[in-house]
């Protein structure tokens, strides 16, 4: 299911030429954590979850899905099993001690 979109995902990005010459690792985490940042400025503004600007989507959760959506074109770009990777980590976590390693947050 998650592969699928994925593939929908990354077939979007290369259309829009954001996978026509070479991304590094690092260029991938950064977009990540830039779109991560603005979900914490959008909190911090106090905007609305989600809403509509000039017709674009806008909010703290649509820049949460923002790096969702890197997450995912990079899955697919790199032949990620998305669904495998996800349902073996949930069964792992499911093994974990109750807040395990014990830090604050």
């Amino acid at each position: 299911m998650l592969n699928k979109l994925a593939k929908e995902i990354n077939k979007n990005a290369q259309a829009h030429g954001w996978w026509d010459g070479e991304r590094s690792f690092g260029d991938i985490i950064a977009l990540c954590h830039s779109e991560l940042s603005e979900a914490l400025e959008a909190f911090r503004n106090h905007e609305a979850t989600v809403y509509v600007k000039d017709g674009k989507p806008e909010g703290i959760a649509v820049e949460m899905i923002d790096c969702v959506i890197r997450i995912f074109d990079w899955c697919a770009q790199a032949g990620i099993d998305i669904d495998s990777v996800i349902q073996q980590k949930m069964e792992y976590n499911k093994t974990r001690p109750y807040r395990h390693g014990g830090k604050e947050i």
